[in-house]
């Protein structure tokens, strides 16, 4: 699909993805916030088959089972008239503003739900049972969660009537924002709080990561911090500090959920409970991950 002079949306946002990917990924090695205690080969091997598998089910979506993506749902939508912006004679600009910032409310929405509600849990606990916190994390969802995520946001771009441009910036700012925030990088104290009164950062992303309920159930934000403000979902900071707190869930905490196959299979396991598996105010005491210096 061309939109950007010549150049296919498919390569501009691979392009921007790997760009981000890579930068990150440098980042944590220069600058690392945490220890990693799961061997790194295996957890970057399962996080990023997983996220090709996600890839793979998205596209025979669009080949056989839903004949649209979220940017042909958008060009759909301006052909025939649908949506809200496609009924209003707004400049353009302030059209995909709106967009991105309507998109990014109804994705925090989505994610919020993905916690209260036990059959999205079961394929949202996927992502949060990863044991370490780093740039992969970013794209350990769950194929099945993927696929309901694509029809959300079809659904989302027809009612709003989104530019097929405010489409793809907006999953290139939702992609990019999540592996920022979800990289394992120590920025300076100064330099996170700036960023955080607008955009979320890893050190308050981290903190829904937590074993901790209370914790899990706060920062749901990919993108905009101010989501979490608004509905009182901000954490300022982990219970334990960056550093003694514990990454992933109850129950997990060894090299299991560095699996593929585990992975995969996880949402299909076990009781479906809406939000983080403990109960209390405090994760039980549970085997930990033995912590290691890990590039």
């Amino acid at each position: 699909m061309d939109m950007f002079g010549g150049i296919s949306e498919g390569a501009v946002r691979f392009t921007a993805f790997a760009g981000i990917f890579l930068a990150m990924a440098l980042l944590e090695l220069m600058i690392p916030k945490r220890d990693l205690g799961a061997p790194k080969s295996r957890r970057w091997f399962t996080n990023i088959a997983i996220a090709g598998i996600d890839s793979l089910i998205v596209r025979l979506m669009a080949l056989f089972v839903v004949p649209l993506v979220a940017v042909a749902a958008a060009l759909y939508s301006e052909q025939a008239q649908l949506g809200l912006f496609n009924w209003l004679d707004w400049p353009v600009w302030l059209e995909i503003v709106l967009a991105v910032i309507f998109l990014d409310l109804a994705i925090y929405g989505q994610h919020v739900a993905s916690h209260k509600f036990a059959i999205l849990w079961r394929l949202h606990k996927v992502h949060h049972s990863d044991v370490d916190f780093d740039v992969t994390t970013a794209i350990r969802f769950h194929p099945i969660e993927i696929a309901l995520s694509m029809l959300y946001k079809i659904v989302l771009v027809l009612i709003f009537g989104a530019a097929a441009v405010a489409v793809v910036l907006f999953e290139i700012i939702l992609n990019g924002c999540a592996m920022f925030n979800h990289a394992n990088i120590a920025l300076p104290h100064w330099l996170d709080h700036g960023l955080r009164q607008v955009l979320v950062t890893p050190d308050m992303h981290r903190v829904h990561h937590s074993i901790i309920h209370r914790e899990t159930d706060s920062n749901y934000g990919f993108n905009l911090s101010i989501w979490d403000r608004i509905f009182g979902t901000y954490r300022a900071a982990p219970k334990h500090g960056h550093q003694g707190m514990t990454i992933g869930l109850p129950g997990f905490q060894s090299e299991a959920p560095t699996g593929l196959t585990w992975s995969l299979s996880l949402p299909f396991r076990g009781a479906a409970r809406a939000g983080n598996d403990d109960a209390g105010e405090e994760a039980p005491e549970v085997e930990k991950v033995q912590r290691r210096p890990d590039g």
